[in-house]
Order: C-alpha cells, then sequence, then structure tokens
C-alpha cells in the first residue's frame, strides 16, 4: 500500500448535501437507455417500481419497496439519473486520488472517461439507514448491468472507484456490500514525522460515524484491517459505542482483548469536516488527547 504525505496544517472542509451521488464514468455519450430496459433492470434488482419519469435528459422511479409516513401520507424514495452528458465540472484531485485503493486502473479512467451519467436518491435520509443502504446498493448494480459502456463507478462521497466488471462480478456477501463499496479507509503519512494517519470516509452519509487513527509505531496495514472490523461492527449495530468506552486493540497485528484503545468522538483531522470516532491507541497514540 502506498501513502499520501500530509503536511501539519489538514485543511478541513464541509461536506455539502444530503443525497447520496453515484456517477457512471464513461469514455463516449451514451443514449438514454430505453424505458422498458430501465424498467426491468431495476425491477429485477429493487423490485416494483413506478417509473415517474423518463426523457431525453433524466429518468427517475420511486422504489415501492420501502413505503415512509409523512402526515398519514405514504410516499416512496425515489431514484434519479441524468443524461450522459460531458462533465467539465467533475475533477479528481490528489489526495482522492491517492486514496483509490480497489481501483488500480484509476488514473487511467479518469484520463479517458468524460462523459458522465449521475445518479442520486431522494427522500433516502429518512428510511432506516440498513434499508437505504440495500436499496443503494441493488442501484449500484443495476446501474452498472444498465449501462454496458459505463467504464467504472465512483461514489462521490467517500472517494471510492470500482470498475464495472468488478461491480458485475463481485462476490461481497449482501450485509457488507455498503461498507466495501461506498466506505473508504484512507491512509497518510504526516510530513516530517513518523505519524500516521487512517480514517474513513463514507459512514457520515448513513449518519454513523466514521473512524480515525493518528498513531505511530504500528503497521498500518494491520490498522486498516482493524478500521474495517470496527465500521462493520458499528455498521451492523448502530453504533453502540460511547465516547469514553473502549474496544479490543492490536496485539502483534491481531485482536488481542487484553488490549483496550479508547474511542472518543471528535472532529476530523482530514477534510471534509466531519465527526468521527477518534480511537486512541494508548502507547501509539500521536498528537494530544
Amino acid at each position: 500500500m502506498s501513502e499520501k504525505v500530509l503536511h501539519q496544517n489538514l485543511f478541513q472542509k464541509e461536506p455539502d448535501g444530503d443525497a447520496f451521488v453515484i456517477h457512471l464514468l464513461m469514455q463516449d455519450k451514451c443514449p438514454v437507455p430505453e424505458k422498458k430496459d430501465v424498467i426491468r433492470i431495476m425491477q429485477k434488482h429493487l423490485g416494483d417500481i413506478d417509473c415517474f419519469s423518463h426523457d431525453d435528459k433524466n429518468i427517475g422511479f420511486a422504489v415501492k419497496k420501502y413505503p415512509l409516513k409523512f402526515d398519514e401520507k405514504t410516499v416512496y424514495p425515489m431514484l434519479m439519473l441524468t443524461d450522459c452528458f460531458l462533465n467539465e465540472k467533475l475533477s479528481f484531485d490528489e489526495l482522492t486520488c491517492s486514496q483509490m485503493w480497489d481501483c488500480p486502473e484509476s488514473d487511467e479512467i479518469i484520463a479517458r472517461c468524460h462523459y458522465d451519467v449521475v445518479a442520486v436518491d431522494m427522500l433516502s435520509a429518512f428510511m432506516d439507514y440498513k434499508d437505504r443502504t440495500d436499496m443503494l446498493m441493488d442501484f449500484t448494480e443495476a446501474l452498472a448491468e444498465l449501462y454496458p459502456t459505463c467504464e467504472a463507478v465512483y461514489f462521490d462521497r467517500s472517494g471510492k472507484m470500482f470498475t464495472r466488471q468488478a461491480i458485475l462480478e463481485h462476490t461481497v456477501p449482501r450485509k457488507d456490500r455498503f461498507i466495501y463499496f461506498a466506505v473508504n479507509v484512507r491512509f497518510f503519512h504526516i510530513e516530517g514525522s513518523n505519524d500516521m494517519l487512517i480514517d474513513s470516509l463514507g459512514m457520515s452519509e448513513v449518519n454513523l460515524p466514521d473512524v480515525q487513527y493518528h498513531f505511530h509505531g504500528l503497521d498500518p496495514n494491520s490498522v486498516v484491517n482493524h478500521a474495517y472490523n470496527v465500521l462493520s461492527y458499528i455498521y451492523e449495530n448502530n453504533c453502540p459505542i460511547e465516547s469514553g468506552e473502549t474496544i479490543d486493540g492490536l496485539k502483534d497485528g491481531k485482536l488481542s482483548r487484553d488490549i483496550q484503545w479508547i474511542c472518543r468522538f471528535e472532529e476530523s483531522l482530514i477534510q471534509p469536516s466531519r465527526t468521527v470516532m477518534d480511537i486512541n491507541t494508548l502507547e501509539f497514540a500521536s498528537g494530544r488527547r
């Protein structure tokens, strides 16, 4: 695993918007899929849908599997798609590109793919978070099937990218898909020191905390694995950990009940600014606590 070197004056930036945004990257402009194909493929993955909009600019449909009650009225989460367009505003900064661990071809894809289909959800923030992530991952798999010329799928908030083929051929268990595809664990080395920082990005999209480790003297690959284990536990159990409580730490690179690391909710050290669960690795911890 390579690393991104950070200066000490870490820049923070507020995330914006509540929609879950997915980009389908294309080398060439593709036509809007036929309505019958949209309905067939979306129903295959999402169950009954109501396709309320389909024209040369956008596609919109409601997912009837997940009814929501508002003032005794039933509404449904909506999923929207743009047409395929030349997206001159979509850019990938150095930091984001350095953390695309799951797509070794990302540089080449970014260089040649300037056309984009943008997919977003609406009203989904009111859903149970597991229902929402199931729906979004089903949607992602449907999109990969619906757009055969798509080269890669990019998750906007987490900065994670996968090839279309990786989406189509994955064998990830259903309950693990959101963490695997839409939550990124990033690794940085702090310039001028032996300090490292590992954090996650993507959990805050469903109102769960990301995690953060500021440390030295530990194998970063072991810490990355620890982070994914903690994220899975947070996701599965709706974050039962409270500030000041402890979790099993690492001993010789493996989880150990003999080592208890302290968890506290803090503002993230690295952009975007968000609340994270900072995990204090005790004698390996860096920074002030």
